[in-house]
């Protein structure tokens, strides 16, 4: 059984670090909005601060995401942005009081490291979705699924998509996932999640197709595809292609490696590195029901 943290009220605080690369600009749209969802923001030591391309160097991103994580007032942690980072930092981080005292983890992209090493350890429900820097381009009804995830109220989703066939089926599992790239750079880590059983969703992007069909590969030979009970494929985004071209869409990439098998595949959920990065929580049990053109997720 995965543990699922407080869900927020009006009133708590919440606290925005960056585990991960420096940021770019601001992020005063993001702190607005979670004011105006009626939280106190805090802000790390790590929001402003830059070495090379990290938001401070490891110490101080491992030392802010640690104090986020201890600090029993702070109720949700925030990664501002993703980049590159986590993976260098998450061994050094204590998840002990985390453990006993669970609190919302919020991110997606780098952050996928943080999530899949909590879901492989601690079972604690996490939340992929928008970030502060990331709230400025994001849709309304995005960030209205993360609210709505953050306070407890239902995130359900049901959408019909026509441009590549889904596989018909339900399945039901906990939901796992985020960042393919990720997901490969921690296989047969310590953060490497357990499949078996499990819905997958996937995303990624700027890569080149031929990235995309190596990652994937990689998962079918770690018999990882083959053990799961659903397949979620969200954003890919900013796809690049080689001269001559791949020759494959990411769909058909992905249908390649899991036509064998016979669990339901979803295509073209709103998540990922795209404007309308819909909440999705990592952790939780879900229903995955399918027709070749309609799909609908159920958290159990």
């Amino acid at each position: 059984m995965s543990k699922i943290p407080d869900f927020l009220k009006e009133g708590d605080k919440v606290a925005i670090v960056c585990p991960a690369s420096f940021i770019r600009g601001s992020i005063d749209v993001g702190i607005k909005t979670l004011m105006s969802w009626g939280l106190e923001v805090v802000i790390g030591k790590t929001v402003g601060a830059s070495f090379h391309q990290f938001a401070g160097d490891d110490n101080l991103r491992t030392a802010d995401l640690q104090w986020a994580l201890d600090d029993p007032s702070i109720k949700a942690v925030f990664a501002a942005r993703g980049g590159y980072g986590c993976v260098r930092i998450v061994d050094e981080i204590d998840f002990s009081n985390f453990e006993k005292n669970p609190k919302w983890l919020v991110g997606f992209s780098d952050i996928t490291v943080l999530h899949s090493h909590i879901q492989r350890n601690y079972k604690i429900a996490t939340i992929h979705g928008q970030m502060p820097k990331s709230f400025e381009t994001g849709t309304t009804a995005s960030l209205e699924t993360l609210k709505n995830a953050l306070f407890g109220h239902n995130i359900d989703f049901a959408y019909e998509q026509t441009f590549f066939p889904n596989r018909a089926g339900t399945g039901e599992g906990k939901l796992i996932g985020g960042n393919l790239a990720i997901l490969l750079s921690v296989l047969a880590s310590d953060s490497d999640v357990n499949y078996k059983n499990k819905i997958l969703f996937i995303e990624d992007v700027g890569e080149a197709y031929y990235s995309i069909d190596r990652m994937l590969w990689a998962l079918k030979r770690a018999g990882k595809l083959k053990k799961l009970n659903g397949l979620l494929v969200g954003g890919f985004s900013a796809m690049k292609d080689n001269d001559p071209a791949f020759g494959q869409s990411v769909a058909e990439i992905v249908w390649d490696k899991v036509k064998e098998y016979d669990f339901p595949v979803a295509f073209g959920y709103p998540a990922g590195h795209i404007d309308d990065n819909h909440a999705l929580m990592f952790g939780r049990t879900v229903t995955l029901a399918t027709t070749e053109s309609s799909v609908q997720l159920t958290y159990l």
